[in-house]
């Protein structure tokens, strides 16, 4: 099974979520400004919410995937929003490409609000996440 990890952040939280999923699936988890070159059975796409949606870094990465996926698996944090699927899921699906119906999101750390996370409880438990997409 061939897996890729992209990711876009800018304060971190979706970085250190990306580096839990590498750390279980062992494939380097590298940002949205590295295209993918090859086919991938799974793509795990990290994202995070910047005044209320999703970074058009995202939407250019998804847009310029020319590649087959078998199935783009959403993560995510956010400081406010509960999850950046369904605007991940709208991309990915204008791009003809499959969304899993799984996805992980937890808090991120923005300013004052939900200070430290994602925490060692949030990253282990996108490390299981990952265990139980890839079996």
């Amino acid at each position: 099974m061939k897996i890729a990890i992209r990711y876009y952040t800018k304060t971190g939280n979706t970085k250190k979520l990306a580096e839990a999923i590498s750390s279980v699936v062992n494939v380097e988890a590298k940002t949205v400004n590295e295209p993918l070159t090859e086919d991938v059975d799974i793509l795990f796409l990290g994202s995070a919410v910047y005044a209320a949606g999703i970074d058009k870094k995202i939407k250019e990465f998804i847009q310029n995937i020319n590649v087959n996926v078998g199935e783009v698996v959403n993560f995510s944090s956010a400081a406010l929003i509960e999850s950046t699927y369904k605007q991940v899921k709208k991309e990915v699906e204008a791009k003809g490409l499959k969304m899993s119906e799984d996805e992980f999101h937890c808090r991120g750390a923005f300013k004052l609000v939900h200070r430290g996370r994602p925490n060692d409880e949030d990253l282990e438990n996108v490390k299981e996440f990952a265990k139980r997409i890839i079996n």
